[in-house]
Formats: C-alpha cells, structure tokens, sequence
C-alpha cells in the first residue's frame, strides 16, 4: 500500500509524520505488531447462526475498576425473529467466564453504555429515547438495580455522557522520577458542568437525539430528578452521530453530523443551570468543519458517509477525530480548534481598539489525516490523562512511553491497530490471523485480500492503554495486552520504571489496577513490590495515611505472580508500629481487633507447625520461614497481644490445647524465637536445629493446629497469563487451565467436597454448607456473609472499611446459597 503524509497544523509542536494504509505494514513496523497480544477469548455458548443479528448496533464501557459493560446481537431461540431481548452483560475482566446480565428492559436497540468517574453506576440509553441509571445494590457486582431515568420519547439516544465532576489530573511524563506524587500527577484547574451550594459538583448526565434534541437529567440530593430538554439549534435537523466533550469553564461541547461527508461537522456550546428549582439549558453555535476528503476532488464521491465522529477524551473539547466511510474503505482525519489572529484592514486600524491586542477568532485546522485505508468498524478511545506539553511528549518519546498517546481503529479484516492521536502514524498492529501479517513483498504492494467474516463491532481501551477489550460481530469478548513501550525494547530498568508510574497513577486515583498486572512478569516483582514502597515511604504522612490500604493491596496483589514472594502480601496486613504508648488501648479498640489478633495467633502455629515439612523451596511458606525481618515482626505482635492480654484477657486469641495448665502463646513464642535467631542475620543464615524441629513436630500433639481453608482460593485469570498464551473461555464455564505456580501449591490446598467454609474477614465457620448469603471478592477468592452477624458497634465500624471493596481491592460479588 502507498504512503501518505499526515498534514500537520503549524506550532503544534509535532513534526510531519508519514502515515501508512492500513493493513500493509513495513519492516519497521511488523516488530511493533508483534508485542500487541491477545490474552483471552470468551465466547457464548454455541448458538445456530440464525440468532445473530448483524444489523443491531453493539456497545461497550470500561469501568475505572476494571468492569466491562457490553452488549450482543445475539436473539433467543424461543422468541419472535423481531424479538429482541436487549441484556447488558457486565463482567469483572479477572472473572470474564462470571458474566452478570440485566434484562435491562430497554424495547429497543442499546445505543449507549457510559460509566460514571466512580465505575459503581452505568448509564444506558435505546433507539427510543430512553436512559436508565443502573446502580449496584449493596456494592455488589453481581446486583443491580435501575434507580432513576429520563426519557423523549421516540427520539433516539445517539450520544450520552454522564456530567463532569470537575476533577481531572495530568499525567506528565517529564516528571515520572519526581520523588512527590503532586508533581507526577498535577490537578487541573477544570470547573464542574453544575455545582450546588457551596461548590459541590451536581450529579446528572446529558443526551444528544437523532432530531437534534439535547435533553439533561440532574440528580439531587433528594433522589428528585430534574430534567430539560432543547434544541441544538433553531432549525432541528437530523443528528445521525454527535459526541459530547467538557471545557475547563465548565460548559459543555457538542458536536453533531448528519452523517453525509459533505454536509459540515456542526458544534454547540450548552450551558446547563438551574432556575427557581428548575432545569434550563442555553445553546450556542460554535465554529463548524468540513472533512478534508470533500475538498479532494479525486475522493469527493469515494467516501458519502461519515461513520464516526469523537472527541478525542471528554475533556479535550479542541480536538475531533473524524471517519469518512464507504462500502469497501475509509479515511480518517484529525482535527484542532485554534485561536488565529483577524487580520484588519488598513483603513480600520486608525479607528481599532486602543492597544495592541489583535482581534482573533476560533478556527479548526486539520491536524493529521490518512491514506485509503480498509473500512473502520469501530474506534477505542484513550483514558489516560496523559499531559500533552511538547516537553512531555518528547520524554515521552525518547523513553518509548505510549501509554495514553494512542488510539484503537478496528477494520473490516478483522485487524486493530493503535495509532498516535495527534498524527495518526501506525505504532502497533494486531492480526486476526497468523495469513494477515504482512511479508515485505506485500509491504510494498497493495494487494486486496478477501475480507474476514469476523471483525470487532465495539472496542474500549482500559483506563492505563495497556489493554484493549473488543466485541466482534458473532458476541465474542476478546481482550487485547498492548505494550507500554508498543514493541521497542527497553532495559529492565525503564520497563520498571513505565509500570511503576502508571501503579502510582492508580494508588493516587483510586483506579484498579489489572491491566498493569498484564504485563508484569513474576522476574519483576520483587523489584517492583521495593520500588513501590520506596516511593510511597517518601510521601508526606497524611498522604501515606490516605494511601495505606491502597498500597498493601497493591503489594499483595504483585506478590501473588511469584511464588517465592507469595507468603510477603499475607504479612503486609498485620503491620503494626510499635511503640510504647500505643500499647495501653481501651476495651472498645481491643475488641475491634479480635478478628485480627486469633489470626496472628493462627498463623503463628501453622507456620511452626508445617516448619518439618519444609524440606524443599517449592513448599508454601519455604521462604517465608527464612525471612528474619517477617519472623521478628511476629514476635513484636507477639509481645504486643500479650501486653494486650493482661489489659483484657478475652481479647487473647484462643487455642484449643490437650493439657489445661499449657501456655500456649509463651510456648509459640520461645518456639518462635528459636527459629528467629536462624536467620536474622540475613547474611549468616543457618538451618533450624534438631530440637527446635522435634519441638515443632510435637506441636499437633499439643495444639489443634488451624487448616489451611481458611485461606481463600484465588480462581483469577492473571496469574495464568503470565505464559503469554491465548486462553480460550466460555461464558458461564470457570476455568480449569493451572496457573504458573499450581504446581508449588500442593495437596495442602485441596479441598475436599465436605470441606468447612470460613468468613475469611470475620474468621467464622459457616459449616459445611452455610445457610447465610455469603459474597466473595472478584480477585482473591475472600468470603464474607452478606450480612453482618455483630451487634458491637466497634466491630459493625470495623467492617464498614471492608464494605465497598475486599482488603485486596477486589469487588464483591453475591453468592447465593445454593451455590456457596
């Protein structure tokens, strides 16, 4: 395929880049394409061909915590042919076999998914007019319910958006070794759409319809909504695509198209306030465009339709990207507003304003634009915040750190490549199949291949750009790694680097982080977990404070693709600063921690329990009994349970023991000892002794040692995708493929079909088979009840920080009775 130069406006500070026609790469590119991986596929249950409908619109959202919200075109057999039941599909990407759906009650096509900033509600709106509010009920993935909506009736939803809250960060590369996270990671200066009394952001979302209609909902604290409806413009004509992006003065852009390329790309400013308790919209008419291929009188007639229309990210309302397209192809432009100064003629500067400021005016210029390339079936757009400085952009690219500067464009072919947003030059490339991938030969010579039968209908990049979820036209979710570096290698020091940026960038925000555990492999871990921590130590103490749980989850969650540092995230969770006037506690607080004290003591015996049976490193807990620094942190809570003891002695943790006139905690903690001395010299290490492993075999004799079921099982995906080999699932059907390290968790894991269920938080038997509702975390397996059984208002306070997400960060999910 031939080349075509990116046109660039003048002073944007990028310089003229070629572009390439897509689906025909050069030498230089192929080694990209070869790090933009597919890690799994799921797919539904084999249905006949005659339930696909491939003329139903599909629609995807990615969440902040990594929830994916999608729909299908796929009909049920015992319906009409006309009868469509319209699900949304929800799914955590950890579990993509566990997939939720919603009958969402929509009675026509799903055109619109959008999730708030928080990823805890999603909004959906049909070719009918209608938009609902989905909330999850009592935080749980699996339950949601419609709260509030808004409807016009008949008029389809052609864009929808939540509004801004006014927050908004930037990521700026250029200070990525900065030791403070304001300055990695600064807050713009960014108004929200609406504020209340006293500047708190109102919550609500706007809709754009396809008869040129735009209505806004607002939600008040009450749980009333207001709502208001206007036209764009004076004279309402049909919208057949509109997208909608924020200012930083807090107004609204929309931007419509009457899906002809050769009618102009309209633009409006909304401003949206509240009047005497009611909702009032004002419109204004902003400078429009014409695409660049319309003026081509070679490509006038070639490309009729416009296909897409977006703004770049919601809060860059000055830059478009536009899709022109035909049966067989399409053309992409990008394009910029900009202030240009109006030239005055000589016979008015006499008369001009005092000063010598210039009259200007706002003007779209057209930043970049492709060659013919095969037909665009769908577009993903970046989330990152990435700074846009050209400073930043240099270090960007010398340092080979794309993530946030690049956007996905599916094809017909059934192809995805990432190109960059500003010149849209080719920087990775993913192929259906292995015959898709270009030879030099074909590099050089357009040769038009028989399109595939399968393409990607919707695509969504996660909110770091290292992974990209797609749907293709026969329902099948298929989840893409792309490569922070897009295939050029790099040391292990800069790859460190680019993944501890971006987990800096979730610890701050809030945001999970699962598609940067895509590319950690188990050799950077270690360096990882101590890069970590090292930067967090060197935050000021209210920012470590805020952060503290956010930072030991994040650890446990890295610990957990390797196994020799697998036993160093259950440690993190009991950390406790010892100090001396911390040690007198009231009766209250001593309750709070009784949960957390038996399991220090529970932990404490199993280790010294399973001590003789160490004998090879691939045994759980080999390195973790050769770790002086964890073993002298036992013995301190050791002391300090005990001090807590003569203060209220039913706060000790309880073992149930052979002989009555045992000390069960001095014995654990001189047995505790006697293995510590063996190795808190790091650089002496010795074997434990003959007599301190004959003490530990007598243990079980002596104490009822606690089983390891208590530990919750991890059935996640990550961990089995280390090896960088496709996985092939199925919606409904968990996986059965072992991870990396099943092999080092023997038969001391195993549960047995009778095995006794256990509140991992609460540390209580639910028996056999528990008659409580129970839910369990999205990421580690953990398990709760539902409902708290303590009437203590110190404990019922100590759970709450466990109620919207599990100490791993996961999501909880509902498990029903049967099935726990």
């Amino acid at each position: 395929m031939g080349r075509a130069c990116a046109v660039n406006a003048a002073g944007w500070g990028t310089p003229a880049l070629c572009v390439l026609r897509v689906g025909r790469l050069c030498a230089l590119d192929v080694e990209a394409a070869v790090n933009m991986d597919i890690a799994y596929v799921c797919e539904w249950e084999k249905r006949p061909k005659s339930n696909y409908c491939p003329s139903v619109q599909l629609v995807c959202a990615w969440s902040c915590r990594n929830l994916v919200a999608f729909t299908t075109d796929l009909k049920n057999e015992e319906e009409q042919e006309q009868d469509l039941t319209y699900m949304i599909h929800i799914l955590d990407t950890e579990h993509p076999w566990d997939v939720y759906s919603i009958n969402s009650g929509h009675h026509e096509v799903i055109t619109s998914l959008e999730w708030d900033q928080s990823g805890s509600r999603l909004l959906s709106a049909d070719a009918d007019g209608r938009v609902k509010c989905w909330s999850m009920t009592d935080h749980l993935v699996n339950s949601w319910d419609n709260i509030v909506g808004s409807s016009v009736d008949g008029d389809p939803i052609v864009a929808l958006s939540w509004l801004h809250n006014g927050v908004k960060l930037a990521l700026h590369v250029e200070k990525s070794g900065a030791s403070n996270f304001g300055e990695k990671f600064s807050r713009v200066k960014f108004s929200p759409s609406l504020t209340l009394f006293g500047g708190k952001p109102m919550e609500g979302w706007i809709a754009v319809t396809i008869s040129g209609l735009v209505t806004v909902s607002l939600l008040k604290p009450s749980g009333q909504v207001l709502t208001a409806t206007e036209s764009l413009s004076r004279l309402r004509s049909r919208v057949a695509l509109a997208d909608i992006a924020f200012t930083g003065g807090g107004n609204i852009v929309v931007t419509t198209s009457d899906g002809s390329s050769s009618s102009p790309v309209q633009f409006y400013k909304v401003c949206v306030s509240v009047v005497n308790e009611k909702c009032k919209i004002d419109t204004e008419l902003l400078p429009s465009l014409f695409m660049r291929c319309t003026t081509d009188s070679a490509r006038k007639e070639k490309y009729p339709a416009v296909t897409h229309l977006k703004f770049l990210t919601r809060e860059t309302s000055e830059q478009v990207l536009l899709c022109a397209s035909s049966l067989t192809g399409s053309i992409v432009e990008c394009w910029s507003l900009r202030k240009e100064g109006l030239p005055v003629n000589n016979i008015f500067q006499p008369i001009s304003p005092v000063g010598d400021k210039q009259p200007s005016i706002l003007k779209w210029r057209i930043l970049s634009a492709t060659n013919d390339l095969d037909r665009v079936t769908a577009v993903g757009l970046p989330k990152l915040p990435i700074s846009l400085t050209s400073t930043d952009l240099k270090v960007a690219t010398d340092t080979k750190f794309f993530p946030g500067l690049g956007l996905a464009l599916a094809f017909h072919d059934g192809t995805i490549h990432i190109v960059h947003r500003l010149s849209l030059q080719t920087m990775g490339v993913f192929y259906s199949t292995p015959s898709q991938r270009p030879t030099d030969d074909q590099a050089i010579k357009r040769q038009r291949t028989t399109a595939s039968s399968v393409h990607f209908k919707a695509l969504q990049l996660s909110w770091t750009s290292l992974a990209l979820v797609g749907i293709d036209n026969h329902g099948k979710l298929s989840m893409l790694r792309i490569s922070p570096s897009m295939g050029h290698t790099l040391d292990m020091n800069t790859s460190l680097r680019h993944l501890l940026f971006l987990l800096e960038y979730c610890m701050v925000t809030g945001y999970d982080w699962w598609d940067i555990l895509l590319h950690v492999q188990p050799n950077m871990v270690q360096n990882l977990v101590e890069k970590l921590h090292e930067e967090y130590t060197r935050q000021n103490q209210a920012l470590q404070q805020v952060l503290s749980t956010r930072i030991i989850a994040m650890k446990a969650s890295l610990c957990k693709l390797s196994t020799n540092t697998l036993a160093r995230a259950y440690i993190d969770k009991v950390m406790i600063n010892l100090k001396t006037e911390e040690f007198v506690l009231d009766a209250w607080v001593l309750q709070s921690l009784q949960q957390l004290i038996q399991w220090v003591g529970d932990f404490v015996l199993y280790l010294l329990a399973s001590l003789p049976n160490q004998g090879s490193p691939v045994r759980p807990g080999f390195s973790f009994l050769r770790d002086g620094t964890s073993l002298g942190m036992l013995r301190e809570l050791m002391v300090v349970i005990r001090i807590w003891g003569l203060l209220k002695p039913g706060c000790l943790p309880i073992y149930t023991a052979t002989s009555d006139t045992q000390d069960s905690m001095s014995l654990l903690f001189r047995l505790l000892t006697k293995l510590w001395l063996c190795c808190r010299d790091e650089n002496h290490t010795t074997e434990p002794d003959d007599n301190l492993i004959d003490e530990c075999c007598l243990l079980p004799s002596q104490l009822l040692v606690p089983s390891m079921d208590w530990l919750p099982v991890n059935d996640g995906i990550i961990g089995k995708l280390q090896s960088k080999q496709l996985l092939k699932l199925q919606f409904g059907k968990p996986i059965s493929v072992p991870s990396h390290f099943a092999t080092s968790q023997l038969d001391i894991f195993a549960r047995s079909p009778g095995y006794q269920k256990m509140d991992n938080l609460r540390r209580l038997n639910l028996g056999v088979c528990p008659t409580e509702e129970t839910k369990s975390c999205t990421r580690c397996g953990c398990n709760t009840m539902l409902k708290s059984p303590n009437k203590s208002t110190a404990v019922k306070q100590w759970e709450q920080r466990w109620i919207k997400n599990c100490l791993c960060g996961g999501l909880w999910r509902k498990v029903s009775i049967t099935l726990s």
